[in-house]
Order: C-alpha cells, then sequence, then structure tokens
C-alpha cells in the first residue's frame, strides 16, 4: 500500500451558512458542489483552493461542541500555506478576526500564525514566501 496524498479534510460546523460564508468569502475557497442530504437533514458542501479539491463541510442538526482548548487528543488544527504573512494578517482583520500574534517556527524558521474558524476550529497560517 503507498498514501499518494491527503484528498480532502471533513469538517462539520454549527452554522452552515455563517461557515459557508467564511471558507469561501473570508479564505476564498471555491465551492466544487453543495448537496442537501435530507435523511440526515444535512448539507454537504466541497470546497477547493487552486484547483485542488480539500474541504468537506457538513451540517448535522445539533452537533457536539469541539473540545479545541485545552489541546486535546485527535486533530490538533489545520494550516495553509500563504506566501506573505503580513498580507494574510490584515485580509483576515478585514474580516473582523484577530489572529494571534506570529511567531517563527523554531526549526524552519518560517513565521506562521492562528486564527479560529467559526466553530472555533484552529487554523493556521504559515509563511512560505514564493
Amino acid at each position: 500500500m503507498k498514501i499518494t496524498g491527503l484528498h480532502h479534510i471533513a469538517i462539520i460546523c454549527s452554522n452552515y451558512e455563517v461557515s459557508k460564508r467564511f471558507y469561501t468569502e473570508v479564505l476564498g475557497f471555491q465551492i466544487d458542489q453543495e448537496v442537501y442530504r435530507a435523511e440526515r437533514d444535512s448539507y454537504k458542501l466541497d470546497l477547493s483552493l487552486n484547483e485542488q479539491y480539500l474541504i468537506e463541510l457538513f451540517s448535522f442538526p445539533d452537533p457536539p461542541a469541539r473540545v479545541s482548548r485545552p489541546e486535546a487528543t485527535g486533530l490538533r488544527h489545520i494550516a495553509f500555506a500563504v506566501d506573505n504573512i503580513e498580507a494574510a494578517i490584515e485580509h483576515l482583520r478585514q474580516h473582523d478576526i484577530e489572529p494571534e500574534p506570529v511567531r517563527t517556527d523554531e526549526f524552519t524558521q518560517k513565521r506562521f500564525t492562528f486564527f479560529s474558524d467559526p466553530d472555533n476550529l484552529p487554523i493556521e497560517f504559515y509563511e512560505i514566501p514564493s
């Protein structure tokens, strides 16, 4: 067996319209497909970035809250590469999102910051200049 790459990240949100707007309008993901599954009373939104399918956004009635802080076992965060951390931070601030202070990775010397999606899922922007 050989893993050939990451296929997608599945995210369950508590407010579908708010999260849909966040991932598309704030982070810039493109909608590939949107499906309402009546038997589950659930939406499934397929999102891509730079023509690469990355996120399945799900809505379910009354999902339990995710434990994010303090850090718990399981998925810790998702990270997206940006070519300019300052520009990325300014973009977030234009959408009333205040990221954490910029830090520098002690091993790679690359800069990064964290912020949260509408359900408090930690998201990292990691600077990789082009």
